[in-house]
């Protein structure tokens, strides 16, 4: 049996905004972490790259340590978690898939599946702690040597965002033959998610044994399918990931934040917001108003800003913030993020614009709402003299 690690094994945490924010606490401020944060826009990631192949480094602890924390020590006081420098492709080839990280046209799959003949091809079991052990130890490291500045994410994809790149071969602008699979060979199509929502499961009980404070599952794909489709094929596997993962640490007296990323599949909020995920991260495409509608109240949200508004100037990134806080709200109940993820060629001084004004425009708002506060107090009690 792996040793669980826990919370007495690391150094203390000085940062906990956002473990707070995401139990639905009151925080003093919003708290921000990025989709991507560790990657290509930094010119300190591209130089580590030069000397390494994508999946090296995701295979070294060292490595994947030491671009984890790059965006940590850049952004020193404005970032409010850390996410462990990996990639959801690590579990097909886990499973027994070759993937390739191409350096133009990203993830390659040289043999997909392309007939349900050929789920015979992958691991009839998969040992995570086998398969996957660098993950585990560069968590373990990773949070050692963040000295507690602030929380580390574990991650994964979900099943029916894994199942396409596997059927794909790679991206794809349709994804035809990924959703012919689940119209042709339904019963196949099951099999496969399955066999991914098992190895999910294990993957982020690891992860949190080996000192992952939350994790968060990406379902980058979920707006591919209709909301018929969606039903069948990927949310009852999303459901069944929070509620497994749930119940495996509370029997090892184990807690920690869920998040789930369904992209684009706006018509799923008000089913994720019965699950046992604690926050659910929307995409840009999504208003304040409307998701407020759908989960405020019994989710903490994450989001939302369009990635592109990093290439605006700060005025327009801070005015555009100040717009997202004022939808969302700052003493509660929100996470601010980017509605995806970090593009290649932003700048990273915008992004330190973004995280800056999240910063800044939350204490004002909350603040000003505290002094309005007491200011109503002390007027009633004023009144009553």
């Amino acid at each position: 049996m792996n040793k669980i690690l826990r919370d007495s094994d690391f150094p203390p945490l000085k940062n906990d905004l956002i473990l707070r924010a995401a139990r639905g606490e009151t925080v003093e401020k919003t708290p921000v972490w990025i989709m991507r944060q560790a990657g290509r826009y930094l010119p300190e990631f591209r130089e580590a790259r030069k000397k390494n192949a994508f999946f090296t480094v995701c295979r070294t602890p060292e490595l994947a340590c030491e671009v984890t924390l790059q965006p940590i020590d850049r952004y020193a006081g404005l970032l409010d978690a850390s996410i462990i420098f990996s990639d959801i492709l690590v579990l097909p080839q886990a499973m027994g898939l070759e993937v390739k990280m191409l350096e133009v046209g990203g993830p390659h799959f040289p043999d997909p599946l392309k007939t349900p003949a050929d789920l015979d091809r992958l691991a009839k079991s998969v040992d995570v702690h086998e398969s996957l052990q660098y993950v585990f130890d560069a968590i373990t490291l990773t949070r050692t040597k963040l000295d507690g500045r602030v929380p580390l994410f574990g991650f994964t994809g979900a099943p029916w965002t894994l199942m396409g790149y596997m059927v794909e071969g790679g991206g794809s602008k349709t994804y035809s033959k990924s959703k012919a699979w689940l119209f042709r060979h339904p019963e196949a199509s099951h099999l496969l998610l399955r066999k991914i929502t098992d190895i999910c499961v294990d993957y982020l009980v690891a992860q949190v044994k080996a000192g992952a404070q939350l994790v968060q599952v990406f379902d980058s794909n979920a707006g591919e399918l209709a909301p018929a489709e969606f039903e069948e094929f990927a949310l009852p596997y999303l459901l069944e990931i929070a509620t497994r993962v749930k119940k495996e640490l509370k029997a090892i007296d184990l807690d920690v934040p869920m998040v789930v990323f369904a992209r684009n599949a706006h018509y799923a909020l008000e089913s994720l917001a019965t699950s046992d995920y604690d926050v659910i991260q929307v995409d840009f495409t999504l208003s304040p108003s409307f998701v407020k509608s759908k989960i405020a109240g019994r989710k903490v949200i994450q989001g939302n800003a369009d990635p592109s508004l990093l290439y605006a100037n700060p005025e327009k990134i801070r005015d555009t913030v100040e717009k997202m806080l004022e939808g969302f709200g700052t003493s509660s109940g929100y996470i601010g993020n980017l509605g995806h993820g970090m593009y290649p060629d932003h700048d990273p001084e915008h992004l330190k614009a973004y995280l800056q004004a999240i910063k800044d425009c939350s204490i004002e708002r909350n603040s000003k709402t505290a002094s309005n506060k007491r200011k109503a107090k002390n007027d009633g009690a004023s009144s009553k003299r």
